[in-house]
C-alpha cells in the first residue's frame, strides 16, 4: 500500500500507541493526537527513526467541545490529508453512578461520543469527496449490554457501535469504509484510569494485551470490516446476549464490574 497518513487519537499510550506503531511499521506517516505532548513527541521521534516516516504531533484535549474543529483546522493548516482516521481516545469510570462525580461522567459522553462524531464528520467529508479513506471507531464489548457500575461507559460504547454501523451502510460504495472495533478487557493505561484492574472482570484471567487488540482492529480496518469483535470468547458472549433474557447480561456485568 502506498504511503499515506494516519491520524490516531489517544495515541500517547495503550491501544492508541499500538495503532500508531502498526501504521508506522507499514510505512505510513502518522499524526499523533493526545493531551500529553511529551509522550507524543517521544513516540514520534522513535517511529520516525525506526521506520523513516513523517510524524506530526498535535496536543489536544478532545474532551473540550471545540477541540475536534481545532484539530481538523490544524491538519488543514499543515496541509495534511488524512487517509486513515482512528478514533481511539476515550475513558471510563467505575462505581455506582449516583456516587460518582457528575462532571467526569458528562465529560465521558463528550469525549467517547461527541468528539468521535465530530471527527468522523469533519474528516469523513473530504474522504467521501476524493472517494478514498478508512475510519476506525474503537468501541468495546461493553457496547452489547447494560453495564452496572460502569453505566455511562457502557452506554457510550453502545452509541459508537450503532453510529458506526449506520454510517458504514450509508457510505457503502463511496470508497470510504467505517469499522467499529470492539475489544474486551485489555491491559492498558485505560484500565488503570478507570479503576477496573481490581474488579472480577480483570481477575478472571484471559485479559488481552494492547498490542494484540490493536493488531486485530488494524487488520479489520484494512479489510473494510464493519464490526470486529476481538477474541473468540468475546464473540460468543456478544452473540449469546441476543438470546439471553435481558436481565441476565446486566446481572453478570454487575458482578464483574462491582468495585
Amino acid at each position: 500500500m502506498a504511503r499515506k497518513l494516519a491520524l490516531v487519537t489517544g495515541a500517547s499510550a495503550g491501544i492508541g500507541e499500538q495503532f500508531a506503531r502498526l501504521f508506522a511499521h507499514d510505512g505510513h506517516d502518522v499524526a499523533l493526537v493526545a493531551r500529553r505532548a511529551d509522550k507524543l513527541e517521544a513516540l514520534a521521534a522513535e517511529l520516525q527513526k525506526a521506520h523513516d516516516i513523517s510524524t506530526h504531533v498535535i496536543a489536544a484535549d478532545l474532551g473540550d467541545p471545540q477541540a475536534p474543529q481545532r484539530l481538523y483546522d490544524e491538519t488543514a493548516r499543515r496541509g495534511l490529508q488524512v487517509e486513515f482516521l482512528v478514533n481511539n481516545a476515550g475513558f471510563g469510570t467505575n462505581g455506582a453512578f449516583l456516587d460518582l462525580d457528575l462532571a467526569p461522567e458528562a465529560g465521558m459522553v463528550e469525549l467517547n461520543c461527541t468528539a468521535l462524531l465530530k471527527l468522523t464528520h469533519l474528516f469523513g467529508r473530504p474522504m467521501r469527496e476524493r472517494r478514498s479513506g478508512r475510519i476506525l471507531n474503537v468501541a468495546s464489548t461493553a457496547a452489547f449490554q447494560p453495564g452496572p457500575y460502569m453505566a455511562t461507559y457502557y452506554a457510550t460504547k453502545a452509541f459508537v457501535v450503532s453510529f458506526t454501523e449506520a454510517l458504514a451502510e450509508e457510505m457503502r460504495g463511496s470508497g470510504v469504509t467505517l469499522t467499529c472495533h470492539c475489544p474486551g478487557a485489555t491491559y492498558s493505561e485505560f484500565a488503570d484510569r478507570a479503576g477496573t484492574t481490581s474488579t472480577r472482570l480483570f481477575k478472571r484471567g484471559g485479559i488481552a494485551s494492547a498490542a494484540e487488540v490493536a493488531r486485530h482492529g488494524y487488520h479489520a480496518m484494512m479489510k473494510g470490516e464493519t464490526l470486529a469483535v476481538h477474541g473468540l470468547l468475546n464473540r460468543i458472549a456478544m452473540e449469546s446476549v441476543r438470546l439471553a433474557p435481558r436481565k441476565l447480561p446486566r446481572m453478570i456485568a454487575s458482578a464483574l464490574n462491582r468495585p
